[in-house]
């Protein structure tokens, strides 16, 4: 995010929005010893040319300005000795898009749009650590583009995370783009998610309503924030589809997308999803002190090394033909194959220790 009007791109941070970006510090400066108590985004606004009070109150809420290592509010009044760090939003390192020859599930494809069941470990654009190998790069090589530079700014609509697979939806043209972009920020496309999390939900249907906004202390994270005075609103619907005691499968829809929505919001609850190294899920959260539990999670953990989400649906109206489509994927092997153990070792359990957990 940048604090001057004239660069900033408003577009919501869709599930993963199209294109990284990475947190870089803008600048850094202490207070002068003769400063008078003033609001620190009215100090802003005369210390940095071109900033606007509006920009600055939006960068103080999504935490991208600290004042000695803390984040504060627009109201906030500085002071002598303290030391303002800003922080903003950039795109990654800049690449120049080779075009590689990497295999594509391609779902659908017309004049308008494809549609991929993205892989698990495949990154959709290049970025740190990632300048290659991408969604982006094997895109490039199949629509044969002339101006491949272009291609991450006009084809990608949304993205998800390198573990997570499913359904991504790529336009082929401006107007395509154009019309799935406002689809996305009117939160009209539907969007089904499934996911394996740790625990058994109380209720059969839910709603997580709660911010999401960097983490104030690990900032390549994202956190909750129920009182809504840090981040963006965020909403995700539950259902229970499947119980089995100690973890649950279940069925997300996404009424808002930001950055790791699903996996925010359910470690929110004290339910993150299974496998999650980020959001702490790669360690027993729910379950017995058998040593024979023990090494079942951990066979679950290495079949699936990775977070339990998959995109399984992606539904919209059709850029082109103005018609409502749905598209659906099957859950990948890995994901499967642990639900299965799940289902099977649930089975197999005696009726006293069934009735143990199921009465806490």
């Amino acid at each position: 995010m940048s604090l001057v009007d004239d660069d900033i791109d408003d577009l919501e941070d869709i599930d993963d929005a199209a294109g990284e970006e990475v947190l870089a510090e803008r600048d850094r400066f202490t207070i002068n010893k003769g400063q008078v108590p003033l609001r620190i985004d009215k100090f802003l606004m005369n210390r940095i040319e071109g900033a606007t009070r509006n920009k600055l109150q939006q960068a103080l809420d999504e935490g991208l300005i600290t004042v000695d290592g803390k984040v504060v509010k627009s109201n906030h009044k500085v002071k002598p000795g303290e030391e303002i760090v800003i922080f903003e939003t950039r795109p990654s390192a800049l690449y120049d898009i080779i075009a590689q020859d990497i295999p594509l599930n391609i779902v659908h494809e017309d004049d308008d749009i494809m549609i991929i069941n993205k892989e698990v470990g495949m990154v959709v654009h290049p970025g740190c650590g990632n300048p290659n190998g991408t969604l982006v790069n094997a895109l490039a090589f199949y629509l044969k583009k002339e101006e491949t530079e272009g291609l991450p700014r006009i084809g990608l609509v949304h993205r998800i995370d390198k573990d997570t697979s499913g359904l991504l939806v790529i336009a082929k043209n401006e107007a395509a783009m154009s019309d799935l972009g406002a689809q996305f920020k009117k939160h009209t496309v539907h969007r089904r998610y499934i996911a394996l999390v740790w625990g058994n939900l109380e209720e059969d249907e839910g709603t997580v309503v709660a911010h999401i906004g960097r983490h104030l202390r690990f900032r390549k994270m994202f956190a909750a924030y129920p009182d809504g005075d840090y981040g963006k609103e965020a909403i995700t619907h539950y259902k229970v589809l499947e119980r089995f005691n100690y973890v649950t499968l279940i069925e997300l829809r996404l009424e808002t997308g930001r950055t790791h929505q699903i996996r925010v919001h359910m470690k929110h609850i004290g339910h993150p999803l299974f496998s999650d190294a980020t959001y702490g899920g790669d360690f027993i959260v729910k379950g017995t002190v058998f040593t024979k539990y023990k090494q079942f999670v951990e066979n679950c953990f290495k079949i699936l090394p990775r977070h339990a989400l998959h995109a399984k649906q992606l539904g919209f109206v059709h850029p082109g033909t103005k018609e409502q489509v749905l598209f659906d994927s099957e859950i990948p092997d890995d994901m499967q194959q642990v639900i299965e153990k799940w289902r099977t070792y649930v089975k197999g359990m005696t009726p006293q220790l069934k009735d143990k957990i199921d009465n806490g």
